[in-house]
């Protein structure tokens, strides 16, 4: 079973994935590989440059590229339950869909996602909430046809969850996505 997870930031894919990971799924990210791919050359994980490497990855790779790359890892690892967190493009969408695999989106309220992403304070998120917006609306339709475009990709999704509550609340909505997905 694969399971690909996109959605805005600071809605909670991350808790989704802690949630998933309880099921015995196992996790594989593509912004983890960006950032690897971004200390690798020695420049700064900031949300832009993740932004201009992921792009660049897409175009010498393909643009389903890191979602194969994911998918590819976990299956020489002999993973049958995976999660792939990040999916960013419509091509990746594609491949996931190929291989049997469900897309869920994560979204919130973009005040509270912008509390969470405060809370968190990770090297990508030092941003005001304009800077926040602003990031957000180039990474939904980026123009470039290997940038993001998470507002297709969400329109893809085949389950979404709106996390506007508590974690017990969103425990409840992967609960029921899960339940939804086994009965296929």
């Amino acid at each position: 079973m694969v399971i690909g997870i996109t959605g805005t930031d600071g809605a909670g894919k991350g808790t989704v994935v802690d949630i998933l990971k309880e099921h015995g799924f196992s996790h594989y990210s593509v912004r983890d590989s960006i950032v690897l791919e971004i200390e690798r050359l020695g420049l700064p994980a900031d949300r832009n440059q993740m932004r201009i490497v992921g792009n660049a990855l897409r175009a010498e790779f393909g643009n389903e590229a890191m979602v194969r790359k994911a998918y590819e890892r976990a299956l020489s690892e002999g993973k049958e339950k995976i999660v792939i967190e990040s999916v960013r493009v419509p091509a990746e969408v594609d491949f996931l869909k190929q291989h049997q695999g469900t897309l869920l989106a994560v979204d919130a309220d973009v005040a509270i996602r912008y509390e969470r992403v405060q809370s968190r304070r990770s090297v990508s998120d030092h941003v005001t909430f304009e800077q926040f917006q602003q990031q957000e609306a180039m990474e939904m339709n980026n123009p470039d046809p290997h940038g993001q475009q998470k507002a297709a990709v969400i329109a893809m999704a085949d389950y979404v969850i709106v996390n506007n509550g508590t974690v017990e609340e969103l425990e409840q909505s992967v609960e029921a996505f899960l339940k939804s997905i086994s009965s296929l």
